[in-house]
């Protein structure tokens, strides 16, 4: 059971990940005595999946703190509006403007490495005779693409691993930019493949968040948990203390 008298910390993951993605930075949090939930993302809809995640924060009795990676910080930008959220923290994630996409912001900038190392693969939709379309990492591009700072062995088990994005979420527009209100950190993975970093530098700096830059492939909660903590902690005694 949470406590109510200190914070959560909601851990959200991006697209080609799931959870175990934290898998470095959980215990180090509960090391440092705080809550900590890690939601496994839907990652359908961008809407759906804010909707999702700020049901599960509306249960939580206490402060929260909001970490999204990569598409989860499209998808805390939204959830991010719940009353017990004090702060947002993005780790190489999308800063999402109300009304603009994933693809509009991804667009303003030159391709990543991401976007020639894509699968399109079509999934059924119950009621629908139309199937929808799951996105992922080609599993042989996964590592350098994703986790190039990663033990090898684990790359290669995370290619295979992956939780797809359906396309549609690409597409959906933010109904809400949380930043506008709450208090907000990004860190930008500077040898990032995945997502270009200047797409991270940009949605931080147009929510004029507290930036640092970790030299860092995508998943830098792997690569470096102890940085993640570091600037998650800060957010934590910023906001909650």
């Amino acid at each position: 059971m949470l406590s109510s008298d200190k914070p959560t910390v909601v851990l959200v993951h991006g697209a080609f990940a799931d959870a175990s993605s934290y898998a470095q930075v959980i215990p180090r949090l509960i090391a440092r005595g705080l809550d900590v939930v890690a939601p496994a993302v839907p990652n359908r809809s961008l809407t759906g999946d804010a909707a999702y995640v700020a049901s599960i924060v509306r249960q939580i009795p206490g402060p929260v703190v909001l970490v999204g990676h990569s598409y989860g910080g499209a998808v805390i930008t939204v959830a991010g509006t719940e009353d017990n959220v004090k702060a947002l923290v993005y780790l190489a994630g999308y800063a999402l403007e109300k009304g603009e996409s994933l693809g509009e912001l991804q667009g303003r900038f030159p391709d990543s490495d991401l976007a020639t190392a894509l699968v399109h693969t079509p999934f059924p939709i119950e009621g629908s005779a139309t199937p929808g379309t799951d996105v992922s990492v080609r599993t042989d591009r996964f590592p350098a693409v994703f986790a190039a700072d990663v033990d090898p062995r684990l790359a290669s088990v995370l290619a295979v691993c992956q939780r797809p994005l359906a396309a549609q979420a690409f597409a959906d527009r933010a109904p809400a930019a949380a930043w506008k209100t709450k208090p907000s950190w990004g860190l930008v993975a500077s040898s990032d493949h995945t997502i270009n970093p200047d797409v991270e530098r940009y949605g931080y700096r147009r929510a004029g968040m507290t930036t640092v830059e970790v030299d860092s492939s995508h998943l830098v909660m792997l690569a470096h948990p102890e940085r993640v903590v570091d600037l998650i902690e800060e957010a934590v005694r910023a906001t909650c203390g």
